[in-house]
């Protein structure tokens, strides 16, 4: 993430200005002035600046109360476009938004995570160019790439490290790979945490701590306090597919482990019950079809999976008191047995002021929320103070 940020050797200030805009609102020269302490002739010259690297328009005049309207300022999202990027394990997400956060183009097509990462990748890099020339971007308005990837990935270098289900992964150098094709810094993350960001800052703006759980081939969690992603020391927080449940230590995990939660109530766990119990093959195309349209054992399965699921969460709530669990992936919203479940649980088991206005849902965000929450780590980054000033001081040079 820092290789997003320039850290300019003489600030001008302009970039904590900058902040005062990022809600869309326009400013008067007068209410900066009021807001920071600072003179008019400070003000102007921050505002020029941001003007010439383009975040900062005029868009008219405001209401005079005598005398000549005062000019007005506001943030330009369009400046520049973010590339997003959601991998999961058969399919791939990627759009185009703008600084805001708005998407303005979008593919999702049948991508094999298992296909490796050079041909994933190349498919990456390939898809960004067509949509650049699809909305008439050229390739110098990119301002970075967000990409989430199915499994754990190392925060401080970005490389995925021993994803279980990403053959071929550990710890390639995935910023780097892009950045030489697409000219433009990377930022990668897990995804779970870019779906839990992209929830929070499309849904539940008001939100500061959220659990966002996705339930899928695997299982992960993306956690949210004081309204940042918490990742922990290496980037593996949010793990809570391997989380060990008690009773269950006869079932192997494919991380090697027994008893692991996603290999107790994942899709392709419930995919693998029902087949033993039926005596055929059950597909996880299967039982979302078989849960939609109400069958009994399915549903019992989900039901199940959200009892075990919830018993996680409740550990997880009695340590980090959200306000907010969201669950999304395929088994959330193919019906609410799962959440029932989950719910079940989680408000019997958690201490009475954890849960007293805890409220737990299906995700809203839709197949976006992944590409927005992507694009977000880079616009975050890219329009932070730090990384504002170095872009006006490379514009003077």
């Amino acid at each position: 993430m820092d290789a997003l940020r320039k850290f300019p050797a003489r600030p001008t200030g302009a970039g904590e200005t900058f902040q005062l805009f990022r809600d869309g609102a326009p400013r008067t020269r007068a209410w900066l002035m009021t807001q920071s302490g600072h003179s008019r002739s400070t003000v102007a010259a921050r505002i020029d600046a941001l003007c010439r690297i383009g975040v900062l328009a005029p868009t008219g005049e405001a209401s005079s109360t005598g005398g000549r309207p005062p000019a007005t300022f506001a943030f330009a999202p369009s400046a520049r476009v973010v590339l997003g990027v959601d991998l999961g394990a058969t399919r791939a997400r990627i759009g185009l938004t703008d600084l805001a956060g708005t998407l303005l183009v979008e593919r999702d097509e049948l991508v094999a995570i298992t296909d490796g990462p050079e041909r994933v990748l190349a498919w990456v890099a390939d898809t960004a160019e067509a949509l650049l020339a699809e909305i008439g971007r050229p390739a110098s308005d990119l301002a970075g790439v967000g990409i989430g990837v199915p499994g754990p990935v190392d925060h401080l270098t970005g490389r995925p490290a021993n994803p279980p289900i990403m053959p071929g992964w550990n710890d390639v150098d995935v910023p780097s790979h892009l950045a030489e094709r697409l000219g433009v810094a990377v930022a990668v993350d897990n995804d779970a945490n870019i779906i839990a960001l992209g929830e929070q800052r499309m849904i539940y703006p008001g939100e500061r701590e959220l659990l966002y759980v996705k339930v899928a081939t695997g299982i992960g969690a993306g956690v949210l306090m004081d309204g940042a992603l918490r990742r922990g020391a290496q980037g593996a927080a949010g793990d809570i597919g391997h989380l060990s449940l008690p009773g269950k230590q006869d079932v192997l995990c494919r991380c090697g482990n027994h008893g692991c939660l996603e290999a107790v109530a994942s899709l392709a766990s419930i995919a693998r019950n029902l087949g033993q119990e039926e005596g055929a093959p059950v597909s996880t195309d299967d039982v979302i079809a078989r849960v939609r349209v109400g069958d009994v054992r399915a549903n019992a399965h989900v039901r199940q999976a959200g009892r075990d699921i919830g018993l996680a969460l409740a550990s997880a709530v009695n340590l980090l008191n959200p306000s907010r669990i969201v669950v999304g992936g395929l088994l959330a919203l193919a019906g609410d047995q799962l959440i029932a479940g989950i719910r079940e649980v989680v408000y019997q088991r958690c201490m009475p002021l954890a849960t007293a206005r805890l409220q737990i849902g299906t995700a809203r965000g839709g197949s976006n929320a992944g590409i927005v929450g992507a694009a977000t780590l880079v616009i975050d980054s890219f329009l932070s103070p730090e990384a504002v000033e170095g872009l006006i001081l490379s514009k003077e040079e």
